[in-house]
């Protein structure tokens, strides 16, 4: 395929359309749309994109970036929330891309609440996600969706940070640990930004990921996920204080931690995906009972103090 076929929508496009849509950007939505055809056509570079793929479009609003993506696969699914954008991008499409316009099939609906996605199982997802639900979409579809093999989305630039952040990072956290559950993630750039309108006031960065495999472990991802959200609920504690709700106590959490070699006074920004995949399994692994401790008749377990 070339780009040939597909006229790219610039600053003057854009503000013409939203005109006559009457669409004002919202920040609630975290609309900001690209206005630049050179950047569209970046991020499908870098997406590494063939005339086979299937591509997830998340907030396609007015349609600059699936233009650029029509010209180079074989499907696109936009899902975009807006009622009167997903009404008006087939028409868009069909003005600037006529030849290719039928390859985008257009759902209109939240993407965090999308339980299946229509056709055949995609196998790439490129977006400008909306900046203030980027990782819960990205994490969504990556569960929903294990067909997905890679991806490239544009988000706020701290946000890409931490999606990308390695263990002992000051910015590794939650969405880095659960990114890495699904695949190996990437900082792919940087946009400026000018090429939005409204031009938003944080700097945004492009995020690359290759799916493989999870960690080999008994602990359902859920598990999993739940050890990592009490690890960076308060992260100045250490593990064993992170995690005694989830073991019960201190010190079942220790004893789950020296079993899989983690220090119980490491911090949870230490970690790898792996190790806190052990922890859970560690954590989920029925242990021999010990006996009931004694209590006395009015119910205190004795020594127990008041």
């Amino acid at each position: 395929m070339t780009s040939a076929g597909s006229r790219m929508l610039g600053p003057a496009e854009v503000r013409q359309l939203a005109a006559r849509l009457d669409v004002r950007p919202t920040k609630q939505r975290g609309q900001n749309f690209v206005i630049d055809p050179n950047t569209v056509r970046r991020i499908v570079r870098e997406a590494g994109l063939g005339p086979h793929d299937v591509v997830v479009e998340v907030g396609p609003g007015l349609g600059s970036l699936t233009l650029a993506l029509l010209d180079e696969v074989d499907r696109v699914v936009a899902i975009e929330i807006d009622p009167v954008l997903a009404a008006a991008l087939p028409e868009t499409l069909a003005t600037y891309a006529p030849t290719r316009a039928e390859r985008c099939q257009v759902v209109q609906a939240d993407a965090l609440r999308i339980d299946a996605v229509p056709g055949p199982p995609p196998t790439a997802l490129v977006a400008n996600l909306p900046y203030n639900v980027s990782v819960p979409v990205l994490l969504h579809l990556l569960a929903l969706l294990p067909s997905l093999e890679r991806g490239l989305v544009m988000v706020q630039a701290e946000v890409a940070d931490r999606l990308a952040a390695g263990p002992g990072s000051k910015v590794y956290g939650v969405p880095s640990v659960k990114a890495a559950w699904y695949a190996d993630v990437r900082r792919a750039g940087a946009v400026g930004r000018n090429v939005f309108w409204p031009a938003p006031n944080v700097d945004s960065g492009l995020v690359a990921w290759t799916r493989r495999e999870p960690p080999a472990t008994t602990a359902t991802r859920e598990q999993v996920f739940a050890v990592v959200d009490a690890a960076f609920a308060q992260r100045r504690k250490g593990l064993r204080g992170a995690l005694r709700h989830l073991a019960g106590s201190i010190e079942a959490a220790s004893t789950a931690l020296e079993s899989v070699g983690v220090d119980p006074l490491a911090r949870g920004e230490s970690l790898t995906v792996g190790q806190f995949a052990r922890i859970a399994e560690a954590l989920s692994t029925p242990r021999p009972s010990s006996p009931a401790p004694l209590r006395s008749s009015d119910g205190q377990r004795r020594g127990d103090t008041a």
